[in-house]
């Protein structure tokens, strides 16, 4: 549909020819995506919003859109109080070199072939690199997309500790009855944690031929229609629980449903703010995307937290000391162990543990999020590395995601003089 353009922006324009760019322009901005708009209802979301948020990942816009996501999507607050837990500094420059596919680069190569939008080093408490890129500053927000489920992991555990959940491998439709009807009757929470729940939810984004998942990111996430977490209630299942893992979003929406089921009549973002951001004294909020409006959406607890690069490494440190921070325990040490510790017998370069990814035959583990961003500790250098990033899609992501863990490797090592 063309937008009918007054006479006095044609003079004011240029004539003809404006009137065309006009046109073009009015058409463009009233069509929604024949993706977008052939799945689900019509959405009160103004399709220019719903257009940027389907191309929100695109390559040659996502260093800006993961460090604006306030822009695009409604949020909710994680509010920071108190102390902020000081991070000493002793800057150096990253004097090594690391190998990747038999070629030899230095950090600086690293920067820019990774996509890289900021980069913090941490050795033994202590920051020894920081760095900002792509007009990026350290009040910069940046989406940690699926880092996001390490973060729900971690209130899972406070939650656990505190009395609100009593056991793990209680059916978690105990405390989610509205879920009884699905795949998720007689699933544990250990098993939700490990990504073992079985429930069919193949975290497939073919849009050409939509699946469960890419159909649910369109309406929970793009149009606002439907909660992100609702397809759990009637959600079929692929294989017994425990059995096979298969990593899938909706089990960690499932995980922050929990918590703001057992936080006593509060939400996620609240929970998060009282019992993980406030202690770990962050320096600023952080908020996560909503699925819906105020009053109807819920935080996207799988993949929407948004924070600056420094308290994401104060999350890493809270890690490496083994729950504790500013000389209070946060979370058990027991908690920690168990989370960062692979949970089946599969072997590969990664595997899993309660929502954190451990690297193979190391001690080293990581918050892993969507096209580049981490918080990676390893205990045995008692390095934390924060790395946030604009991966470009598809074939490229994989190349940079070993890279990356290449110079992980090479920086955990490394000794600054």
């Amino acid at each position: 549909m063309k937008r009918t353009v007054k006479p006095r922006f044609i003079k004011r324009m240029g004539g003809v020819l404006a009137l065309g760019m006009v046109s073009v322009v009015a058409q463009a901005q009233l069509e929604l995506d024949p993706h977008v708009a052939a799945i689900g209802p019509k959405s009160e979301v103004p399709v220019a919003i719903q257009n940027a948020r389907w191309h929100m990942n695109d390559g040659d816009i996502n260093t800006l859109t993961f460090r604006s996501m306030d822009t695009l999507f409604t949020t909710r607050q994680v509010s920071r109080s108190g102390r902020v837990t000081p991070l000493s500094e002793a800057n150096h420059s990253l004097d090594f070199d690391y190998k990747f596919e038999g070629k030899t680069y230095s950090p600086t190569d690293f920067l820019d072939r990774t996509f890289t939008n900021a980069l913090l080093v941490m050795k033994d408490g202590e920051i020894v690199y920081e760095n900002y890129l792509n007009h990026s500053n350290p009040q910069t927000h940046f989406m940690g997309w699926s880092m996001t489920k390490s973060l729900t992991s971690l209130l899972v555990g406070i939650a656990l500790e505190e009395g609100r959940i009593k056991s793990l491998d209680e059916d978690i439709t105990r405390y989610l009855p509205e879920l009884k009807k699905g795949a998720y009757k007689g699933v544990t929470i250990r098993q939700v944690l490990q990504m073992r729940s079985g429930v069919d939810y193949e975290e497939s984004y073919d849009f050409e031929s939509p699946g469960i998942a890419a159909r649910n990111h369109i309406q929970a996430l793009v149009k606002n229609v439907v909660r992100f977490v609702d397809v759990a209630k009637t959600i079929k299942r692929a294989h017994p629980p425990g059995k096979v893992f298969a990593y899938k979003t909706i089990d960690t929406a499932v995980l922050g449903l929990l918590v703001e089921r057992v936080s006593g009549g509060s939400n996620l973002a609240a929970y998060m703010a009282q019992h993980l951001w406030e202690p770990l004294g962050a320096e600023a909020d952080g908020f996560f995307i909503m699925d819906g409006q105020p009053g109807v959406g819920r935080e996207f607890s799988g993949a929407g937290f948004n924070a600056i690069l420094r308290d994401y490494a104060r999350v890493g440190l809270l890690m490496l000391n083994k729950g504790r921070i500013n000389d209070k325990q946060i979370v058990s040490a027991d908690w920690i162990e168990e989370s960062t510790r692979p949970a089946g017998d599969e072997k590969g370069p990664m595997d899993y543990g309660y929502q954190w990814w451990t690297v193979s035959n190391t001690p080293a583990y990581s918050a892993i999020g969507l096209q580049g961003q981490f918080i990676f500790v390893d205990p045995s250098t008692k390095t934390v590395i924060v790395k946030m990033s604009y991966f470009p899609p598809l074939d490229k992501d994989e190349a940079a995601m070993r890279e990356t863990f290449s110079f992980f490797e090479a920086a955990s090592k490394w000794q600054p003089k």
